[in-house]
């Protein structure tokens, strides 16, 4: 069937309250880019370039990585575009490549999330079995799984949106987002708003479900243990949990922006609560694992420091 919209262009509103400081703003995105690339560059680099790290928890934090710059920038780019120019608009291809291109970051984020919770269990729970539950073989499907799993899936979601026509052209955000482009129709979308609401139930619950088994789990373990191994398993999750719950801030500010009303809160609170998603985890997850982890760190301070001897 061919699609067919009457509005084929959108306005970003969520501009707005940026317009009257758009150089500041600019500057700062572009700022926040930069450091995000970068810093997951280098984090990907020295996993991959060391081989004492070639096991199950750091190819998940390279894939962490990964995903972290596939998902800034989907958003941060056409941020520094629009901010550079007046009309703030977008068309309805370009809105429907983001949507997929955001919505699929932030269900590998927890994908990624979940399997590593999975890792730190069998690591604590597990330790004389944790070679044969995590086996390369394992670890390959795990991750082929976390990647195809939400790119090949998520076009079912997008496709209820897809075959919808649209009447009206304000989106209230910086940038598209499934529900508010689906609000946007000419028509009932009540059946797709129950058809989404349940898809994102399916992307989400299972892998928050493995996450607090897992914890769970791990803090039965631990009460149990001497305060040696309990010291080293806080050691151990402590990154992990430091990255589900920046990921769960982001989670619970688009639950509000997106099913909840919000008007009554500051626009400016508003913008920000729906750019956490993107731009936070990306930029802190390296600093996290870099810094939290003596492993890594050691590397990057040898890093440096080589690269200080040879200039």
């Amino acid at each position: 069937m061919e699609n067919r919209s009457s509005v084929t262009t959108f306005i970003l509103d969520g501009y707005v309250v940026m317009d009257q400081q758009k150089h500041l703003f600019f500057f700062i995105f572009l700022l926040l880019y930069a450091a995000i690339v970068t810093l997951n560059t280098l984090l990907i680099a020295i996993i991959c370039f060391e081989r004492t790290l070639h096991n199950p928890m750091y190819i998940f934090v390279c894939n962490l990585s990964c995903n972290g710059i596939y998902g800034s920038t989907s958003l941060i780019p056409h941020l520094l575009f629009n901010l550079s120019t007046e009309g703030h608009k977008i068309s309805l291809t370009n809105c429907l490549v983001q949507i997929f291109c955001l919505h699929t970051y932030n269900i590998i984020e927890l994908t990624i999330l979940a399997f590593m919770s999975y890792d730190r269990y069998v690591a604590i729970c597990y330790p004389l079995h944790y070679h044969d539950m995590m086996s390369t073989k394992k670890l390959q499907v795990f991750i082929v799984f976390v990647w195809t799993y939400p790119l090949a899936t998520f076009l079912v979601y997008e496709s209820f949106t897809i075959r919808l026509t649209f009447c009206r052209q304000i989106i209230d955000k910086t940038h598209c987002v499934n529900f508010e482009l689906m609000r946007l129709s000419c028509t009932d979308i009540t059946i797709h708003s129950i058809i989404g609401l349940g898809l994102t139930v399916v992307y989400t619950i299972p892998q928050i479900i493995t996450i607090f088994f897992t914890y769970v789990h791990i803090l039965r373990v631990c009460i149990n243990s001497s305060k040696e191994c309990q010291t080293k398993a806080i050691q151990t999750c402590t990154p992990h949990l430091l990255a589900v719950l920046n990921y769960f801030v982001g989670l619970l500010f688009e639950v509000i922006q997106s099913r909840l009303n919000s008007r009554y809160l500051p626009y400016e609170f508003r913008t920000f609560m729906s750019l956490y998603f993107m731009i936070f985890p990306p930029l802190l997850n390296p600093v996290i694992y870099g810094m939290s982890g003596q492993v890594i760190k050691k590397h990057i301070q040898n890093f440096f420091l080589i690269k200080n001897m040879a200039s």
